[in-house]
């Protein structure tokens, strides 16, 4: 049996609490045990307690960290990425400085589509090359779960490749989205149509029938999938066994996050036009909102969801960081708490909550990471802070000293 202790920590940021994703009140409790430790067994945590506490329980064979008196808290779960794609679209950057807007370079056949020439054409081993490149990232600004979406591929071959190498990406922990109705390929463009009959009668079979992954995803937007086209993908998703999340809102009021709250959705994804209405049918249902305010940052744009309006609804809101080339090209979650609190006045408290146990109910892994608490996964971060609100309070800056997953320091 291998055994780790975790000492000398200016605050123990727990999240230790009810077994469910927080809500209002709940998610300013961080559950911060001051002067706090940590002993591990084989990965789990055993014990957390103050230092005092838990060096009683040292013995011989214990390895000791000392975090030196900086916070230590659970790692980051970013409940949306899209880490898997061949190139960047860094002209599209300098495009949209220059005036253009998303939807302008879109309909010129860039954003998405582009990403998808450039994916199609590489290997599957030059895929996971570029891909354990953003993994160090990730990894580097303290996350170790992601949640990895397809959608470069838009052909079958090419959308399986994605998930194989999704399902291979180390050591940080990936939970795979099935996004093949991300955009409608180029081939398709005069017959979207013919597209939504390949993603549900060859696509959504082959990937439950492989398991490649978990959730199924869509860009519900008009001019893309309507709602129609959306209900009938996720619905055939959902007879097979997968779970729904959905691009919701992000660009007009479409009604997608209503449609997210009658087919049961875990997530809707976005909402930056949401209004009252969604946000009550959200609630009913209870579907998590998953904010994004990396892309509307890296957009220019000053539309950001409405967060404070969300939780005081009673919805357990998600931050995750989006991370895709064309529209938040970050791996960021201490950049996402600083946009959290300064453009949507999310609390310190809430936006790490929302970054951690929220965001890991809201991928089914409540009951093992999300939270430093015994029995759980010891996935953890020593920040060089001794005040967690430094996080988002100091931005840019890479705050993590050393990353744990299962016990074992990956950075």
């Amino acid at each position: 049996m291998s055994k780790l202790a975790v000492v000398g920590c200016s605050e123990l940021v727990t999240l230790a609490g009810p077994a469910r994703p927080r809500t209002g009140a709940e998610m300013r409790d961080l559950a911060i045990i001051a002067n706090g430790a940590m002993l591990i067994s084989d990965g789990r945590i055993e014990s957390v307690g103050t230092r005092s506490e838990i060096e009683s329980g040292i013995g011989n064979d214990c390895v000791v960290v000392d975090a030196g008196n900086r916070v230590v808290m659970p790692g980051f779960v970013d409940a949306h990425t899209h880490p898997v794609f061949a190139g960047n679209r860094a002209n599209e950057f300098e495009l949209r400085a220059s005036g253009a807007t998303y939807a302008e370079i879109a309909a010129a056949g860039g954003g998405i589509r582009s990403t998808v020439r450039q994916t199609r054409a590489a290997s599957e081993n030059d895929l996971l090359s570029a891909a354990q490149k953003y993994i160090s990232w990730f990894l580097e600004n303290g996350t170790t779960t992601i949640e990895a979406k397809s959608g470069y591929g838009l052909r079958p071959e090419d959308e399986y490749k994605l998930l194989r190498v999704i399902g291979a990406i180390q050591p940080l922990r990936t939970v795979p989205t099935f996004l093949g109705a991300h955009e409608i390929p180029d081939e398709f463009r005069k017959n979207p149509a013919k597209y939504v009959d390949l993603v549900v009668e060859e696509m959504l079979p082959e990937v439950a029938a492989q398991h490649l992954a978990e959730y199924c995803d869509i860009f519900c937007e008009p001019g893309i999938f309507g709602i129609e086209e959306s209900r009938r993908i996720l619905t055939a998703a959902r007879s097979l066994g997968l779970g729904l999340r959905l691009h919701a809102d992000q660009l007009s009021k479409s009604g997608a996050a209503v449609l997210a709250a009658e087919l049961g959705a875990a997530t809707a994804d976005h909402l930056e036009h949401t209004d009252a209405l969604g946000i009550a049918a959200l609630k009913t249902a209870g579907v998590q909102p998953v904010l994004l305010p990396g892309s509307v940052y890296a957009l220019g744009s000053s539309r950001y969801p409405d967060a404070r309006a969300m939780i005081n609804a009673g919805l357990a809101v998600v931050l995750a960081t989006d991370f895709n080339p064309g529209s938040s090209p970050t791996p960021s979650m201490p950049m996402i708490l600083s946009l959290a609190s300064t453009q949507m006045k999310l609390t310190p408290a809430e936006a790490v909550t929302a970054a951690t146990i929220n965001a890991a109910y809201s991928l089914r892994r409540g009951d093992e990471i999300g939270s430093l608490e015994p029995g759980k996964r010891a996935d953890f971060v020593i920040h060089d802070c001794r005040d967690y609100r430094e996080i988002g309070y100091f931005f840019g800056v890479r705050h993590p000293r050393s990353v744990y997953i299962e016990g074992k320091r990956v950075v």
